[in-house]
């Protein structure tokens, strides 16, 4: 089957499927349809790089970079 036509077919089938389910269904599928669209124009750096200001666990990345912590942190990953 081609590409083309097979797309067209399933278009097709989501319709007439569409007019089987319940309006919360779709709404459903419509927060679905939404978060494909934006997921799709998100730039891979959006993906890639969280910030400390939206990461908690970059926020606390060297809270304990200080004495007595740093030492027994050492101690305890590097048998110092």
């Amino acid at each position: 089957m081609e590409p083309i036509r097979h797309i067209t077919k399933t278009k097709d089938r989501l319709l007439k499927d569409l007019e089987r389910v319940s309006d919360i269904e779709i709404l459903e599928i419509s927060d679905f349809v939404e978060f494909i669209i934006k997921k799709r124009h998100k730039k891979p750096s959006q993906k890639m790089a969280p910030t400390p200001q939206k990461d908690p666990i970059l926020r606390l990345i060297g809270i304990v970079d200080v004495e007595p912590f740093s030492k027994v942190i050492d101690c305890e990953l590097y048998a110092k």
